[in-house]
């Protein structure tokens, strides 16, 4: 039913209408006619964080771990230009986000006015799609279409600017219904000759693979639960990107465990020598690929995806099939259990018998110490103490984003929310905040680097403010970890500003903010710490000392092929391994 309103007054029952519970923001000039109406209203909560930056990642870490899009309020100017990592790491990574923001006054767009910006030009490149709504007549409409674009297909972020004097102006607004874009109609249902020709193709395989990325994820549980049942009927192995973690059980004998840069020696191997690579969901982005013109060079390459323009886009594939995950992955269990199709048994298990072969090679052990906690240790220590636990994981980015890829098993989708393709540091706590939020009674952890967790920092208030028992993990090295790695093995050991000098006391600073700070440096005492951490009502800052020249391992060095490994040296005069001391205070000396 039509219903005549202000511009403020759409936008939030806009947020209603679409099923948006939760709204992150900080307000501002531009945006205090919406703040208004939020003020005189209930059924939208709305959570103030510290930075804009932390409103964007928060609502991702929101999305992300309910399937729901995140939606977040800010002001104009540097209020909107702060968003812009955040909208990045969305577009990057398909999170589905709605950001509203403040304009000044049409008439004065243009010139130069207070706190003005050209937020259409600046997001164009960061954004799925973008508006500038000049008129109080096309603002239901865009909302409306700002909640569809970001939803369907390959899911992002969507920005609307709204001019100060839209918000004030009256008209006419009318609830969603069959919304679409005139010039946007993501493709569905994919072609069957084509998922035919795929079925045909695997049961002919020899040697397959099924590689999978965020799309699955992104497709809704029903495609994580097609995705079991089509390997459990072809016997296939599974691998899967650092996105894709969770659509696949990690518990399952048939996963090879992550692939990529910092994926195991059996996925990437399985990956190089399979012939038939079934791509669900994945964009072969570097990381993956390594060196282009040596990625499966003997493989014939299938790739499903929603988005076409990430077909033939890194690879060329033999056979693309455009349309959503869940649709074509139905259709393919429909087909191989009609047609009785299957796998040559005998090839198979030889390819079953090679692959065993490769994760012989423990590529993810290490070498464990009773003196000082290795940071794998510390990361399988917090997985098997939250083991039964209605878990979701938060990373912030570098070393200790790889070892909780590696180390921390995931089941289920929706409980790993990282910044993959950007690599944001100061992701994984406002990230955290967003999923704690959608799942107030679950236990919400961001493994977080010493380095990167002082990145968005500020948003331990927000947790504070609003009661979030948010758990900061901190494998603590003193180190901006990966850099040094790098720096390390690629450049000659030269560690230029990779040490991070004047940290603060994380247990202070915690207590300082009001949360509880926990720091632990003896492996004996470390599940103690953790069962502490974990039963504590409340947030808490948890700076997990580790060894600082751990490096993680497998690697793929760049330029390399991705089948040309570093693995770790597990003989026992390794380096320094065993030679970190640490004094009674925490401090380690080398």
């Amino acid at each position: 039913m039509s219903k005549e309103m202000t511009g403020a007054e759409m936008v939030v029952e806009a947020l209603k209408d679409h099923g948006v519970d939760v709204l992150f923001g900080y307000p501002g000039g531009a945006v205090l006619p919406i703040y208004d109406v939020l003020f005189q209203q209930e059924s939208v909560r709305h959570i103030l964080v510290r930075h804009e930056q932390g409103a964007a990642h928060a609502a991702e870490g929101y999305a992300r771990s309910s399937g729901k899009v995140g939606a977040l309020l800010v002001t104009s100017g540097p209020g909107a230009t702060n968003t812009v990592t955040g909208l990045t790491d969305a577009l990057m990574d398909s999170i589905p986000l709605v950001c509203i923001t403040g304009q000044v006054p049409t008439h004065l767009i243009g010139s130069d006015a207070f706190q003005e910006c050209d937020t259409v030009g600046i997001t164009r490149h960061c954004t799925k799609h973008n508006y500038l709504v000049r008129s109080i007549d096309d603002l239901c409409r865009v909302l409306h279409e700002a909640f569809y674009v970001a939803t369907s297909g390959r899911p992002g972020p969507v920005v609307v600017d709204i001019p100060k004097d839209v918000q004030f102006a009256r008209g006419t607004y009318t609830p969603p219904h069959n919304i679409h874009h005139k010039t946007y109609n993501p493709q569905i249902d994919a072609d069957m000759a084509l998922i035919r020709e795929a079925v045909r193709m695997m049961a002919a395989a020899r040697r397959p693979i099924f590689y999978t990325g965020g799309g699955v994820i992104n497709s809704g549980p029903i495609a994580s639960t097609l995705l079991r049942e089509l390997a459990a009927l072809t016997g296939f192995p599974v691998t899967s990107t650092l996105m894709g973690l969770g659509a696949y059980p990690a518990t399952s004998g048939n996963w090879l465990g992550m692939l990529g840069m910092h994926g195991t020696f059996e996925a990437n191997n399985a990956m190089h020598d399979c012939d038939l690579m079934i791509a669900v969901g994945a964009r072969f982005d570097d990381r993956i690929t390594g060196r282009l013109d040596a990625f499966s060079p003997g493989s014939k390459k299938v790739h499903i995806d929603i988005d076409r323009s990430s077909i033939n886009k890194n690879v060329k594939v033999d056979l693309a099939i455009v349309g959503d995950c869940a649709h074509v992955l139905e259709a393919m269990v429909r087909l191989w259990r009609s047609e009785a199709m299957h796998a040559e048994k005998q090839p198979l298990e030889d390819w079953w018998r090679q692959i065993d072969a490769w994760r012989g090679r423990k590529s993810l052990a290490f070498r464990n110490s009773d003196n000082v906690i290795k940071p794998q240790y510390a990361v399988q220590r917090l997985y098997e103490l939250t083991k039964g636990k209605d878990v979701y994981v938060t990373t912030e980015v570098g070393q200790h984003q790889m070892w909780a890829a590696q180390h921390f098993h995931f089941d289920e989708p929706n409980r790993w929310m990282t910044s993959g393709g950007l690599g944001t540091m100061g992701y994984g706590l406002p990230a955290a905040i967003g999923a704690q939020l959608a799942h107030p009674g679950s236990v919400v952890v961001d493994i977080a680097g010493e380095a990167s967790i002082l990145m968005c920092i500020q948003e331990l208030s927000t947790a504070i403010q609003y009661r979030l028992p948010v758990k900061v993990f901190i494998l603590n090295n003193e180190y901006m970890g990966m850099v040094r790695q790098w720096q390390e093995l690629l450049h000659g050991g030269r560690y230029s500003h990779s040490y991070s000098e004047a940290l603060p006391d994380f247990v202070k600073l915690a207590e300082a903010f009001g949360a509880k700070g926990i720091r632990c440096f003896d492996p004996a005492g470390l599940d103690a710490a953790i069962q502490e951490m974990l039963d504590y009502d409340g947030p808490v800052l948890f700076d997990c000392l580790v060894e600082k020249s751990e490096n993680c391992f497998p690697m793929i060095p760049s330029g390399k092929a991705h089948n040309d490994m570093l693995l770790a040296d597990l003989s026992d005069d390794a380096g320094l391994e065993l030679g970190s001391v640490i004094d009674e205070k925490g401090k380690m000396l080398v």
